[in-house]
């Protein structure tokens, strides 16, 4: 009966050398492969379509932010003239409604000193006896 020879030192490092060896042939071979070179230069062309694409929403971004960033000085514009507008109709308003209240106090004047004119002259007339 034969028993298990296990191996020893030498024989197993020689073992692991050799398989190392047709490994990195292997791994050399697949990237000799004209596939593996196809497919490479497939990605690069998704990652600069990526790319491509990236840059393009960007510049719409950008784009966008630059209109809105004008909507907003426009409307901002708009805002303030419209402010301008409501303090001058304000003005002119208080300016109106001051001028009613003088010619008011005037008319109110004016009827007072009619009423005392008329009550003066009616004393004179009673006075006198007319």
């Amino acid at each position: 009966m034969t028993s298990f020879r296990s191996p020893d030192l030498l024989e197993r490092r020689s073992n692991a050398a050799t398989i190392k060896k047709m490994m990195l042939e292997k791994f050399r071979a697949a990237r000799q492969d004209p596939a593996f070179e196809q497919q490479r230069l497939k990605r690069i062309a998704v990652n600069e379509a990526r790319a491509f694409r990236t840059a393009e929403r960007e510049a719409t971004k950008k784009v966008r932010e630059a209109e809105l960033a004008a909507q907003a000085t426009l409307a901002a514009e708009l805002a303030a003239q419209a402010r301008l507008e409501a303090e001058k109709a304000e003005a002119l308003a208080k300016a109106h409604a001051a001028a009613r209240d003088a010619s008011l106090a005037v008319e109110k004047k004016a009827e007072r000193d009619a009423r005392y004119a008329a009550r003066k002259a009616a004393k004179k007339i009673r006075r006198r006896g007319y």
